[in-house]
């Protein structure tokens, strides 16, 4: 494995030229383009008038909001049912939430989810603060960053599992100076720091430096190194996980290669067809729609249609014929009807057909609901995906927590705070099953109403059960409400002698 910063740049070099086969930074560019409404980038046409129909932006705007319609939630469940392991769960439901709140996870998702439609990939980036706060005595929390897919290199590119790669590079751009001052309190030369165009023998055409983080695993753990071009930053070190931490998403899976294909890729031609029909329907009305004046020069040497100008011809005045009105013929309804059918046509390939994006009259709600549902099953591979992603995400926490966290305090049995060693979720984590799913509102109700079934009927009979099931956000107080009727059992059983 090699961790010199010439070895790691040429494994940098080696991505980057796999990237560039399969055409990704061009394809990126010009999808980001489109998505954007930048669709007649590059082309010369100063005459021609350059509408922008943009089909595809409002496609990925409902893509996200029919992925992320409803709120996800995460559970744990241990394999082995005994009180370590459920109070184990216990608190890594807790602190999860608590990370995923911290770290914006659920506004990141929504980027994600993004960014996997429109440039083939969504991407995010876990790691330690030591110095953040969490609003408690302890100091320190994990973070997460959302990257481009084309700063992400993996050691084997026909591998789509990230757990699984030999190893993978992360670039990024910084300014010079905070990259030397890493490299100046890391113990290291920062002369040896030069910017990208200094280091081929050019002229630097900015103060940028591309900055390289590779992780590998080793002896059941993951390593990392962090360099430049010219130098080191920071020396192997021993990060404590044993998952990468980084989670990957595709949005199409692309055979033999961990890049996915963007929803928009293939049809850009049919944006592209749309804006070329109506940029030239607008020229043909602007050019035919007004009628024009023809005049005969040898008896009007110049006409004007500044109003009350006198104009001046050889001859009587009186005579006639001296112009006329011209009007070209109009352009045909092809081209119209042809502009409704490639949109129609591609919001329906694309699964956002009139009635999943609510064109259509409410006549029969049932019949459009129907519709709806149904345009929204194609989308359901993508949601599955992303709920493994969500997953990978959870996973990753989970091992940050373990190797970071130490003892510190988290929420317990009975809804008290007590001291918990986080090292022990290192074992919790491989055998307890996440299951990642829509924490929707009427779920929730629904949760609720059959445990009143359940209390009315007497099949459950004790009121701390009964209260343990409801979901916290529903009872405020909660925790003291179950204290005082824990208290209370507890004198009755006293009192019985028991």
């Amino acid at each position: 494995m090699r961790t010199d910063p010439a070895g790691v740049w040429a494994e940098y070099q080696k991505g980057v030229s796999y990237n560039e086969g399969i055409g990704l930074y061009e394809q990126v560019r010009v999808n980001e383009n489109f998505y954007v409404g930048r669709q007649w980038e590059g082309l010369y046409a100063p005459d021609l008038d350059k509408p922008v129909i943009n089909v595809l932006k409002r496609v990925v705007s409902y893509f996200i909001s029919m992925i992320v319609a409803d709120d996800v939630s995460v559970s744990f469940t241990p394999f082995q049912q005994d009180a370590g392991a459920e109070q184990a769960c216990r608190v890594l439901s807790g602190e999860t939430a608590r990370v995923i709140e911290q770290t914006g996870l659920k506004d990141l998702s929504r980027d994600v989810i993004r960014n996997a439609a429109v440039d083939g990939d969504g991407c995010l980036y876990f790691y330690f603060d030591p110095n953040a706060e969490t609003g408690g005595p302890a100091r320190g929390r994990v973070c997460a960053e959302l990257i481009d897919n084309t700063d992400v290199h993996f050691g084997a590119p026909g591998v789509q599992d990230v757990q699984k790669q030999p190893y993978l590079i992360i670039a990024s751009r910084r300014h010079i100076d905070a990259v030397r001052r890493e490299a100046r309190e890391n113990g290291f030369d920062e002369t040896e720091i030069l910017p990208d165009g200094a280091r081929e023998g050019d002229r630097p055409e900015d103060d940028m430096v591309t900055v390289l983080v590779k992780l590998w695993r080793e002896e059941g753990t993951v390593r990392g190194v962090k360099t430049v071009a010219s130098g080191l930053l920071r020396d192997v070190w021993d990060t404590g996980y044993r998952l990468y931490p980084l989670a990957w998403m595709p949005w199409d899976k692309v055979r033999h290669s961990f890049h996915g294909q963007a929803a928009l890729t293939a049809v850009i031609p049919n944006q592209i067809a749309i804006n070329q029909l109506f940029a030239m329907g607008i020229r043909s009305v602007k050019m035919n729609a007004f009628p024009k004046i023809l005049y005969d020069k040898s008896r009007i040497a110049r006409w004007s249609n500044r109003v009350g100008e006198a104009i001046g011809v050889v001859g009587s005045p009186s005579e006639q014929a001296i112009a006329a009105n011209f009007r070209g013929g109009d352009m045909s309804a092809q081209v119209v009807q042809l502009i409704e059918l490639l949109t129609q046509r591609t919001l329906e390939f694309m699964g956002a057909s009139d009635a999943a994006l609510g064109n259509v009259r409410p006549d029969n709600t049932s019949a459009i609901i129907a519709t709806q549902k149904a345009s929204a099953m194609p989308l359901e591979l993508q949601r599955m995906e992303f709920y493994r992603f969500t997953e990978e995400c959870v996973r990753v926490i989970v091992d940050m927590m373990a190797a970071h966290y130490g003892v510190r305090p988290a929420a317990m049995e009975n809804g008290k705070t007590g001291l918990f060693d986080f090292g022990a979720l290192r074992q919790v984590n491989l055998s307890t099953r996440v299951d990642i799913g829509s924490a929707a509102y009427y779920s929730e109700l629904m949760q609720i109403e059959t445990l009143d079934n359940l209390f009315q009927k007497g099949i459950i009979t004790d009121a701390v059960t009964y209260l343990e099931g409801i979901p916290d956000q529903y009872v405020r107080g909660k925790s003291r409400i179950l204290e005082k009727l824990r208290e209370k059992q507890a004198g009755l059983a006293a009192g019985a002698g028991i």
